[in-house]
């Protein structure tokens, strides 16, 4: 806990100019045509999300179709890298929503903050991971990590945290049955792993790192974390309190536009989602993006409805003292509530 809290202290130190400098922002665009509101009565929301990834279609079909304008919303996306980073733009006031795994909202709730942010919409029901390795294997199974080299995450990040929860699931100490190397930075795995810059006989990596690699011949997708772990509330959307109690009405519709970005990506094809978001990912062609999808979709990744339940916040909170990370549980009606994400449903 002590790397958490001189961590995130550390970043509250940094300016909100620094802060915007580390992010990637992207204005939001849709169809104008699908709202009737004019530009006057638009209310500006500034969204930091951990990461840019296909894992989190649902929000980008919300962007792509429209919906936040729909919902009166004028939406600026930021991108963190992270979600320390992510976190602290949320604290700090400089973002008015975070995305983000939800183990750091109770990580900053038990450090003391006193305007601690509070999950209001569940995005993801499974991990978007996969593990690679450098050989193909055609029946692969967990007991093959053993005495193995892989290339995992950030100590204390959701990544490493589910993996760690695999592998004890399937009876395989994380310390010692194998190597796994947590100095790469995020993002950068994939590259290390196709370069050989490290020894490593696996890697865990998001997408599109695990189809690149794939379409290079430098690794083969041999397991899902996401079906492997099972059911696990990976990222949700959260606000400070007072933003929330100042400002109720912007998150119900906020969330009204993410529920409909949930309702097409259960309604439609994975090849129907690609076309959607593309413009999100222009340097991706249509048919990585659509492979992604796929995978994605056939683990059922993201739920019909935006609602964190109690059991998915205990069995985040289980999966973080399994790790070593949590040593005081933050208690579930403080640090989420249901009634946007009901609301949204309802509709």
């Amino acid at each position: 806990m002590k790397k958490h809290i001189s961590a995130f202290l550390l970043l509250l130190a940094v300016s909100v100019t620094t802060i915007f400098g580390c992010a990637s922002t992207k204005e939001t665009t849709s169809d104008s045509t699908k709202s009737e509101k004019t530009s006057t009565e638009m209310t500006p929301v500034t969204l930091n999300e951990v990461a840019h990834s296909i894992f989190y279609a649902p929000m980008y079909v919300a962007i792509e179709k429209g919906y936040f304008k729909d919902e009166g919303i004028a939406l600026t996306l930021q991108t963190g890298f992270g979600a320390d980073k992510t976190m602290t733009a949320v604290i700090s006031g400089s973002a008015d929503i975070g995305f983000m795994g939800s183990e750091a909202s109770i990580y900053t709730y038990n450090e003391g903050a006193n305007d601690y942010v509070v999950n209001f919409a569940q995005l993801t029901q499974r991990a978007g991971n996969f593990l690679v390795a450098r050989e193909k294997l055609d029946n692969f199974k967990w007991e093959d990590l053993k005495g193995k080299k892989v290339l995992g995450g950030r100590k204390g990040g959701m990544p490493e945290m589910v993996f760690e929860y695999t592998l004890k699931k399937n009876g395989i100490d994380p310390s010692k049955d194998l190597s796994i190397n947590q100095n790469i930075d995020f993002g950068s795995t994939a590259a290390a792993f196709a370069e050989k810059k490290t020894p490593a006989d696996f890697t865990v990596e998001f997408e599109p790192g695990a189809t690149n690699l794939e379409k290079e011949g430098k690794g083969y997708v041999v397991a899902s974390l996401g079906t492997d772990s099972g059911y696990v509330p990976y990222t949700a959307f959260c606000a400070k309190q007072s933003y929330i109690k100042k400002n109720a009405s912007v998150i119900q519709n906020f969330t009204n536009a993410l529920q409909k970005g949930m309702d097409y990506v259960q309604s439609h094809s994975p090849e129907e989602i690609a076309s959607v978001i593309a413009p999100q990912f222009k340097e991706t062609d249509h048919g990585t993006i659509t492979t992604i999808l796929t995978r994605y979709y056939n683990q059922d990744t993201w739920k019909d409805n935006l609602i964190f339940e109690k059991k998915s916040f205990d069995l985040l909170q289980d999966i973080l003292e399994n790790s070593g990370e949590l040593t005081k549980r933050a208690p579930y009606d403080d640090l989420v509530t249901t009634t946007y994400a009901e609301k949204a449903a309802e509709r």
